[in-house]
């Protein structure tokens, strides 16, 4: 009578082969990650880009008090979410252009708030050379990174 199983060359054979596969597996699964933080962080940028867009259209036509030479955007992030009086709504109405302001998902301190996890850049401030200033014109990922389509994510 023979006896049932495997030798032990059976199983190392087996147990290379799921290494094998394990170690392709790895950085297909980086690459994954990575991809879904990428795409996190697009999502995050268009939806502050679009709520600092909508604040300078309300500013612009007078829902928002607006000082004389000022250009109309946020004094800072924590406006989008906090809300603005409504300066033509004849019972003072508050304005809200977001929820909340979404985290940079590079950004690797978790305990900072999200609207500082931000790079700011003032309308004042040249487009190569970001600077924050008097108001918030724009917003990058402070994260000096690459990105899968080769371009830095602080230049997205």
């Amino acid at each position: 009578m023979r006896n049932r199983g495997f030798t032990l060359i059976e199983l190392v054979i087996t147990l290379a082969i799921v290494a094998l596969m394990a170690t392709a597996a790895m950085p297909l699964a980086q690459l994954v990650a990575k991809r879904e933080k990428e795409v996190e962080l697009r999502a995050a940028l268009r939806d502050i880009r679009t709520a600092l867009d909508a604040y300078k259209v309300a500013s612009d036509t007078g829902h928002i008090h607006k000082e004389l030479g000022a250009s109309g955007y946020p004094p800072d992030l924590k406006s989008l979410y906090a809300g603005v009086e409504d300066a033509a709504s004849p019972n003072k109405t508050m304005l809200y252009f977001m929820r909340r302001v979404p985290r940079d998902p590079f950004f690797p301190d978790g305990k900072v708030p999200a609207e500082e996890t931000w790079g700011l850049r003032s309308y004042a401030s040249p487009p190569d050379d970001p600077q924050p200033g008097d108001d918030v014109y724009d917003v990058y990922s402070l994260d000096h990174g690459v990105g899968l389509n080769e371009v830095h994510y602080h230049d997205w």
